[in-house]
């Protein structure tokens, strides 16, 4: 269960998301690492939907293997979602990315030109630097469970 302070730092690691949509998504092909810079674009609750062309590697790599993590941060605060992508994406929603995105339309002439895929969040770590002792949290959204991480060994075992 999600005490109503942990929920309010999830929130915040939401909301977050919602402010820092530039992210770093990570895919990996083979047993290789591939990183890059992606935008979130558009944000419902837990759930982080993207488009993409089907003739870069990141779509077939997401085919092959739609396990993913994303990294946002900004001002020593980051947050780290990861999950499993599926390319289940009504048309609605379709529509609506590409209509509110002002970079799709430069680049292709419709919406029915992209792969549209969506992470729903599994598990979410909040990391917030700024204050002493700074916040880790870890949240699995699977299970509900919320824990403490570990920043440093001055601050372990201390809630």
């Amino acid at each position: 269960m999600i005490h109503r302070k942990q929920q309010n730092t999830m929130q915040t690691a939401l909301d977050f998301l919602k402010a820092h949509n530039e992210i770093a998504l990570a895919t990996c092909e083979g047993n290789l690492p591939k990183l890059r810079l992606f935008q979130i674009m558009k944000q419902e609750g837990t759930c982080l939907f993207f488009a993409t062309s089907p003739e870069k590697a990141v779509y077939r790599q997401l085919l092959e293997n739609p396990n993913v993590e994303v990294l946002a941060t900004d001002n020593r605060v980051s947050v780290r979602c990861e999950g499993r992508v599926s390319f289940d994406v009504d048309e609605a929603t379709q529509r609506w990315i590409y209509d509110n995105n002002p970079v799709l339309p430069r680049l292709y002439s419709g919406y029915d030109k992209l792969a549209y895929f969506v992470l729903p969040i599994a598990a979410m770590d909040y990391f917030d630097l700024n204050p002493t002792p700074p916040v880790f949290k870890h949240y699995d959204l699977m299970t509900g469970e919320t824990s403490n991480g570990f920043v440093g060994e001055r601050f372990q075992g201390k809630d």
